[in-house]
């Protein structure tokens, strides 16, 4: 069980924590134009999930920026970041900083992805930030769950481990 603080406090992890090995968990969000999308929008890619609690803070900005340029060298490759904003922050975000094709999804209606996944900080109702990696048959084979959430996750590492598939 990983242990996630923010800020310096300790928060509370709801749902089912995922490890290397596992099937991913199936999900439902909604996209920028408020429709519902699930983990087989994406079927037959690698998929590099990158969790955040906010888009419009310095280190969400940061990790959805760097995540969505560095992956574009891997072939067949879906970036996928998801947090807790409205979709029309989200849509905002995108726009203004020039990355309109990123894949951004809103778990805030039903928190599907984040109780899937065990990042729902209950303290908040935030996503706590985590990496995940799932090669095209939804296998996970790359987790971070980052353990202060004001932290930066391990760029390297995930995009690593994405390289590999």
């Amino acid at each position: 069980m990983a242990n996630v603080t923010f800020k310096g406090n300790p928060m509370t992890l709801r749902g089912e924590q995922v490890k290397v090995g596992d099937q991913a968990p199936d999900f439902t969000a909604l996209n920028t134009d408020l429709e519902q999308v699930s983990l087989n929008d994406f079927k037959g890619k690698k998929k590099l999930i990158s969790v955040i609690p906010s888009i419009d803070t310095g280190v969400c900005s940061t990790q959805t920026k760097t995540f969505n340029e560095q992956a574009t060298s891997v072939d067949n490759v879906a970036v996928i970041t998801i947090s807790n904003d409205l979709p029309f922050a989200q849509k905002r975000w995108t726009a203004d900083e020039g990355l309109e094709n990123a894949v951004t999804l809103s778990d805030h209606r039903d928190l599907s992805f984040g109780e899937n996944y065990g990042v729902v900080m209950e303290e908040l109702r935030l996503l706590a930030r985590s990496v995940f990696v799932l090669d095209e048959n939804d296998k996970i084979r790359y987790v971070e769950y980052v353990p202060e959430g004001t932290d930066h996750p391990d760029y390297d590492k995930a995009i690593e481990a994405l390289k590999a598939l």
